[in-house]
């Protein structure tokens, strides 16, 4: 006992009631944490019990969830016109028994992203997202921001990208995020975009290389590049060449790129084993739009592991990532006959 005292826990009329010095908090997406003013520090697990707990429920009627500019999160009772830290639900806990993850999977095919970044404060950092109006890109957009991160949506479409972020805003109105052109299938666009970016004068600590084109007929862009090359792998290369010095800057920072495991159905090279240029951005006549998706992808795999490479002693990390089966989304919308395949094989195939 005199151990429990010394520690500030001595034994009251209950496990749940706090020691002296602490205070129970909540999150942006109502987890409690538990601040200890004393030692000045937090941390997830109840100082007596070691339980976690989340909030159940809505908010009252009346009450509103902020942040302040600390991004500490606060509650506003508009009928009595007031304001507190003490989330109101805090009387209507419910105690977090998750099954302990193995080491080798922590996560499934059922993981949503608002489960991975659970309990995550991400306020300060500074994300970029390629593609980010639809589709994998928008749901990473949306969940990052809402976790408090500063989130860079890059589209082709300013319209598009507007929508997305008005989107994002309706769920959280204080959400900090914001719509940039950025065309991959234009190596100047990727240039300007890289430009505007640097003159805001922003850390940039997550860049996210989403966007990418599937089953398009054969076009040449801009530069004299089959499109799906360029706009997959190309546009992204370029640029993290351009924001290489900004990442660097941000560090710990990473850079992330969506493949496929599809990118095992194909090869770069000729005959002899050398890499075949050819191959990566073909004549109309030695095009197939599968084929050319497949490099494209397995392009993305080489770059991100070189990436790591050559850039992880600066602080600077790069992962490439399957995002999973046949997801369901508009990428598959350049020709009928993907269409009528995703539709079939939607009800096996992770949902947005």
């Amino acid at each position: 006992m005199a151990a429990l005292k010394y520690a500030g826990l001595e034994d009251t009329d209950s496990e749940e009631e706090l020691p002296p010095g602490w205070e129970e908090r909540t999150t942006k997406d109502g987890w409690v944490y538990y601040a200890n003013h004393l030692e000045e520090k937090t941390q997830w697990e109840h100082p007596k019990s070691g339980k976690r707990k989340r909030v159940a429920g809505d908010l009252p009627y009346g009450w509103e969830q902020e942040t302040d500019e600390n991004g500490q999160v606060y509650f506003v009772d508009h009928i009595n016109k007031r304001t507190t830290y003490l989330d109101p639900r805090l009387a209507f806990t419910v105690e977090d028994n998750p099954v302990k993850p193995t080491t080798r999977q922590k996560y499934d095919g059922n993981s949503t992203a608002m489960e991975i970044l659970q309990g995550r404060d991400l306020s300060g950092k500074v994300v970029i997202i390629t593609g980010a109006n639809s589709g994998i890109g928008f749901e990473t957009a949306k969940s990052l921001a809402l976790h408090g991160a500063c989130v860079i949506l890059a589209c082709r479409s300013v319209a598009r990208g507007n929508d997305a972020v008005q989107r994002i805003l309706g769920e959280w109105h204080k959400a900090k995020v914001e719509a940039m052109t950025l065309d991959l299938a234009s190596l100047q666009s990727v240039q300007h975009f890289a430009e505007a970016f640097k003159s805001k004068n922003l850390p940039l600590h997550i860049l996210i290389c989403n966007a990418a084109v599937f089953g398009a007929p054969w076009s040449l862009t801009e530069d004299g590049l089959e499109s799906t090359f360029q706009v997959n792998h190309l546009g992204h290369f370029y640029l993290v060449q351009l924001l290489e010095d900004v990442l660097r800057q941000s560090s710990p920072a990473r850079v992330v790129v969506v493949s496929s495991e599809s990118h095992r159905f194909t090869e770069i090279k000729d005959s002899s084993g050398k890499l075949d240029f050819s191959l990566l951005s073909p004549s109309k006549k030695e095009y197939w739009a599968m084929l050319a998706y497949n490099r494209s992808k397995l392009c993305n795999i080489l770059f991100s592991n070189e990436l790591n490479r050559r850039l992880s002693p600066h602080g600077v990390t790069s992962n490439s990532v399957h995002p999973g089966n046949m997801i369901y989304s508009s990428i598959h919308r350049n020709w009928w006959v993907y269409t009528l395949l995703f539709t079939l094989a939607r009800p096996f195939t992770k949902s947005m």
